[in-house]
């Protein structure tokens, strides 16, 4: 005897549609729930561990044995379930690290390749609490003392000015070669005005306007210089740079004298 054909699904009865609808619901509900698990389970098995951190990159400040010491305590989940941000973050929060790159390598290490900050001056802040610009002009806190013997200026001004002041050293500094001159100090008040010492020991006001108009002004007193110091036979002490037609300047011994 044979079957009767199945009716269309359009065609079934209300009542038999439903119980295939719940039925499907129920097989769609157990897999989320078996995924569910499944993903809870790889998230506490001892399998997935984090067992190696392999670091690479700049490590001319930190030993890996101190960045794993400052960064693993932070590390929360195994393979699947680490948040790779945090990882980032945590390596990012060692001493002298600048950026961390964090990505997983099966089956239970992670790789991090690291940029270290390269300092580039001391930052003298107004609390006293001194930190470090790094080459792309960014402030961070780091032990000083790392530093000392690295011969680096000292920069001062406003915090977010740091990049700045980092880019007039850079054109300021070649301009005072032709003095054998270096500049130890270089300072940006909060209405823009620039004052340099220098590593003789003589400061030199620079006073306000644009990049280029201050390095004019830096470029004419370095030209100049060497002829007024000749004429008295006497070393720089103090120079305002700020007079309209020329400057003033202090010898050593000698009355403050104005050159136009």
């Amino acid at each position: 005897m044979s079957r009767a054909p199945a009716l269309p699904l359009a065609e079934q009865p209300v009542d038999v549609r439903l119980m295939n609808g719940v039925a499907a619901g129920v097989f769609v509900l157990a897999g989320a729930a078996l995924l569910a698990a499944g993903v809870a389970w790889l998230s506490r098995a001892p399998l997935f561990t984090i067992h190696a951190v392999e670091i690479d990159g700049d490590l001319g400040r930190n030993s890996v044995h101190t960045i794993r010491a400052n960064a693993m305590p932070r590390l929360r989940g195994n393979f699947f379930s680490l948040d790779l941000d945090q990882g980032r973050e945590a390596f990012e929060a060692v001493p002298w690290v600048r950026s961390a790159v964090v990505r997983r390598v099966w089956p239970d290490r992670l790789a991090v390749r690291l940029e270290e900050h390269r300092a580039a001056a001391v930052w003298q802040g107004d609390d006293g609490n001194d930190r470090l610009v790094n080459s792309y002009g960014e402030l961070f806190d780091a032990n000083v003392g790392d530093v000392e013997d690295d011969g680096l200026p000292a920069f001062s001004g406003p915090d977010e000015a740091a990049a700045s002041v980092l880019a007039m050293y850079r054109r300021l500094q070649p301009l005072f070669e032709p003095l054998d001159a270096a500049i130890g100090e270089l300072h940006l008040s909060h209405r823009g005005s620039w004052r340099v010492e220098l590593d003789s020991g003589a400061t030199l006001e620079l006073g306000r306007g644009s990049e280029d108009e201050v390095l004019a002004r830096a470029a004419r007193f370095v030209r100049t210089l060497p002829e007024v110091t000749a004429r008295w036979r006497a070393p720089l002490e103090y120079a305002d740079l700020r007079h309209t037609d020329g400057y003033a300047v202090r010898l050593r011994g000698v009355t403050t004298k104005t050159i136009n």
